[in-house]
């Protein structure tokens, strides 16, 4: 039996044969989409259906593959087929559920048939793709910090197979949690401070075989990727080399300094002391009365201050919340009336949060008598062997005094996160100078640590990924990449110790991690016809683009998200990927059927962002939110993969207009490939002089923000859009 290249399929479930000639996109696949073989089907994603397509892939030797049903985010277990370049036609949110019944039928149709030729000029450039020949196979995990967060994440790592490594700067384990008195409750009634477990923990450690600790050990140099990471750790004795498959970084944090609390009283006297001193002088009681440091006399009356050099704009000060202060005041003021119930304790505050427990810990406090004031420290002096307190009561309004024993300050945590990328200094040579308080020290272009978010936290993406961050295959948690307590950074290292086993998994089997993971894509460039101008290597939000001795890029392939950011950046369009480049997106705008000056029928080009701007354009169908049968959306990976030839391609083929839809960008972005978004708006804003000198107006390429909830605004945007183009007028350049 000879062999068909191509095959298309079509479905006419969900309403898709009611409303659309399924018989006549068939003949269109056939004609213009030049596809060897094309089949009907009622319901294609049935078992009838999957089982069809599967027959003629095996007996039919097939290598491309269409498939036109419902949104490619949709049915996608029923309609894999590994073995074939897979192309997805949205006929039934992209067509059906987007267009109103009043929709003109010869539009509805029209629409289809296009969106039938773009799947199979898609298909027609895309290759099945084949995985990174070149991935790691280093299974082990490097655990960077042996506090809570650290422990946490190597044990959990252990239990799911993993061998670990264990690295901790200082000589014990258990970081700022092995100082702890007691802990925050964690379990109904929530009534008092219990025992910290780090113990408990510690031993888990010690006792399990895959586990392997260094203390008094920092990491000296970090280079590699996922599957082969390569890692020297200097431990005082020499440097070890170790190889690993990824690394999670659980650094914690440093205690806010409150020195420059001087407003406070920090620094008149030594019974003016932060949370970290106090719990060592419960430690020192170990539940009998707590003394104060100036005379050796037990507390008698003691005063909590809140947000200590927090939530607040002045300078030095920290302008977040450190979440686990609340609580951390409650259970020290405990400590107070469990050993002395006639010990008078009064916590200030302006808010009062505690995370975990509900009010369940405030009330348990409020009954053995620890009283809340609702109120702000104006000034601090030491007063007759006491401490005077002058203070402004919110509730009562009006200024009072108290004298106290001791003043304990809430202070913050600020993210021991390393070296500041802006704060690197690269050499003649390109090597960059590391910090000595770097803590991963990366052998990357873009600095020695990982990114830090504008507070000093290490970045990761909030949103849509925690833990994940810009270095692929590094992953952090805890404190260093958020305020958190002892609970919260249980729950985030057993969460990145998943991804580096996500990670691991995926870099052994030549997959991309998140968010596209499991895609065996990578790029690939054409040398002959670089320019060697470094776009791509600039602008990889990933650290996945080196270069040689010749200043050509050097693709990292493991490193790499497999965003497209880099086929966008190319001026030269020598970029691509096996099922994804400029041709598979360029062919698609050149299949669409552009109506001539006369039809007075517009055509809008949409490329929307697969993350967030697509699947928001596929629920507003599924609510029966229309938009205009005029416009075609072709799905990309990231705003930032949309080269700019795509664009003046689309208005010289007589497009009316092209819409950009994509993630919102800056300190608190949504786009899953961090920089995308931005990078995208940058490019479209710098169109505006080819937009002139084609003669086109700069209305007509527009570029929006969409989040995945915007369901009924992206359906007003595209509507919107569609009436000013209407009122600007077709494109001149129809017909040519």
């Amino acid at each position: 039996m000879s062999s068909i290249e191509s095959a298309a399929y079509i479905c006419q479930g969900c309403g898709i044969g009611d409303r659309i000639d399924t018989a006549q996109l068939e003949q269109v696949a056939l004609g213009e989409g030049k596809i060897g073989l094309a089949r009907q089907h009622e319901f294609l994603c049935s078992r009838a259906g999957v089982e069809m397509i599967q027959n003629d892939i095996e007996q039919q030797e097939l290598d491309k593959v269409v498939i036109a049903a419902c949104s490619p985010r949709s049915k996608t277990e029923a309609f894999r087929f590994d073995s074939v370049a897979l192309s997805r036609v949205n006929l039934r949110e992209g067509v059906i559920w987007s267009y109103s019944s009043d929709a003109d039928n010869e539009d509805v149709q029209s629409s289809a048939e296009d969106y039938v030729r773009m799947g199979c000029a898609e298909n027609r450039y895309m290759k099945k793709t084949s995985g990174n020949q070149s991935a790691g196979v280093n299974r082990r995990i490097l655990v960077v910090g042996g506090g809570i967060s650290g422990m946490t994440a190597a044990l959990e790592s252990y239990k799911a197979g993993y061998e670990v490594l264990l690295c901790e700067q200082s000589e014990r384990l258990g970081g700022w949690s092995a100082a702890l008195h007691r802990r925050v409750p964690t379990r109904e009634p929530f009534s008092e401070p219990e025992d910290t477990g780090i113990v408990a923990l510690i031993s888990q450690i010690e006792l399990a075989p895959g586990i392997e600790v260094m203390l008094n050990s920092v990491v000296a140099r970090t280079s590699g990727s996922p599957g082969q990471f390569s890692v020297d750790i200097e431990n005082g004795q020499g440097v070890r080399t170790e190889n690993f498959g990824a690394v999670i970084q659980a650094t914690g944090f440093k205690q806010y300094d409150a020195t420059s609390l001087s407003e406070l009283g920090y620094g008149i006297s030594p019974d003016v002391m932060d949370q970290v001193q106090l719990e060592q002088l419960a430690v020192q009681a170990d539940g009998n009365p707590i003394k104060r440091p100036s005379d050796g006399k037990p507390v008698q009356s003691v005063l909590f201050v809140q947000c200590a050099g927090q939530r607040s704009s002045r300078d030095g000060h920290l302008s977040y919340c450190s979440g686990h202060c609340c609580n951390t005041s409650i259970k020290q003021a405990m400590y107070f009336k469990n050993a002395l119930p006639s010990v008078d304790v009064n916590i200030l505050y302006d808010d009062l949060r505690t995370p975990g427990n509900g009010e369940d810990f405030y009330r348990s406090a409020q009954l053995k008598g620890i009283t809340f004031t609702k109120a702000d420290v104006l000034e601090v002096s030491k007063l007759n062997g006491s401490l005077n307190v002058k203070l402004f009561d919110k509730i009562l309004n009006l200024e009072t005094e108290v004298a106290t024993d001791l003043i304990v300050l809430a202070t913050g945590q600020v993210p021991n996160s390393g070296v500041d990328i802006e704060g690197v200094e690269e050499e003649s040579d390109d090597t960059v100078k590391v910090a000595f308080d770097s803590v991963l020290n990366l052998q990357y272009r873009q600095g020695p640590d990982l990114p830090h978010l504008h507070d000093g936290f290490s970045d990761s993406h909030f949103i849509c990924f925690p833990y994940e961050t810009r270095r692929t295959g590094i992953y952090s948690c805890g404190p260093v990449r958020s305020p958190m307590d002892i609970s919260q950074s249980i729950e985030d290292a057993t969460g990145a110790a998943m991804k580096a086993i996500q990670a691991v998994e995926n870099a052994v089997s030549g997959r991309a991690v998140h968010p596209r993971s499991g895609d065996l894509s990578f790029p690939t460039f054409r040398k002959e016809g670089c320019t060697q101008c470094k776009r791509c290597t600039v602008e990889c939000p990933f650290g996945a683009i080196d270069e040689d001795e010749q200043r050509y890029p050097v693709f990292n392939e493991s490193r790499c998200r497999r965003c497209g950011t880099c086929m966008g950046a190319c001026p030269v369009r020598v970029i691509s990927f096996e099922n994804y480049s400029v041709d598979t997106v360029g062919q698609q705008i050149k299949a669409v059927e552009i109506p001539d000056e006369f039809e007075e029928k517009p055509r809008i080009l949409i490329l929307a962002c697969e993350n967030d701007a697509y699947p928001a354009l596929d629920m507003a169908a599924r609510n029966q939110i229309h938009h205009s049968p005029f416009v075609r959306i072709i799905p990309v990976r990231c705003l930032g993969s949309v080269n700019a030839i795509w664009v003046t391609d689309a208005l010289n083929r007589g497009y009316d207009g092209v819409m950009l839809m994509g993630c919102p960008k800056g300190d608190d972005y949504q786009c899953h490939f961090v920089k995308g978004s931005e990078l995208a708006h940058y490019r479209m804003s710098k169109i505006d002089d080819t937009l002139e000198q084609m003669d086109i107006e700069t209305e007509r390429v527009i570029t929006h923000e969409v989040e995945i909830t915007d369901v009924h605004r992206v359906a007003q945007l595209i509507n919107s859009y569609a009436k000013s183009i209407e009122k600007i007028g077709l494109s001149p350049l129809k017909g040519f």
